[in-house]
């Protein structure tokens, strides 16, 4: 399946919606320290429900330790500042599906970094400055298990 990389995940809601979406897709979630809440917190807790079972969730100490993980896979970097769109990408299974933290996105040192195969974007309506992180990750990893025909489904 594919891999969901957030890279230090500020809001413990969302990474909450994305252990659901990871549980309910077959997909991994990678998550990059620091993160900015605690793994057992209430918030999260409750927004996974009784998922964190059935999810592959991994932390990793930083983007090193990840990629050392996840190679030689290709990451696709999900960008406001990126022109081609996330949906003309061919993904293939063990792809990476890296998403900044909530207040910044990805840092340009992080997009820069060799390991990244491409800058893509989720198409928005002009002056709107980006979607809530589970959710633009809940877009791209459906589009990439579309792709795959969704592969297990029921």
């Amino acid at each position: 399946m594919f891999n969901v990389l957030f890279v230090s995940p500020r809001i413990a809601p969302n990474t909450g919606n994305a252990i659901r979406m990871v549980a309910a897709t077959g997909c991994e979630l990678h998550l990059v320290e620091p993160l900015g809440f605690d793994l057992s917190e209430p918030k999260l807790r409750r927004a996974g429900l009784d998922y964190h079972d059935l999810a592959s969730v991994t932390v990793h100490a930083d983007l090193d330790a990840a990629w050392a993980r996840l190679m030689p896979a290709r990451v696709f970097a999900f960008t406001a500042h990126a022109t081609t769109s996330f949906a003309s990408v061919r993904y293939e299974p063990g792809d990476v599906l890296m998403f900044g933290p909530e207040p910044t996105g990805l840092l340009p040192e992080t997009l820069a970094d060799p390991h990244v195969t491409e800058r893509v974007r989720i198409p928005m309506l002009d002056g709107r400055r980006s979607l809530n992180l589970s959710n633009a990750a809940a877009v791209a990893a459906y589009e990439a298990w579309r792709q795959q025909g969704f592969t297990g489904a029921v």
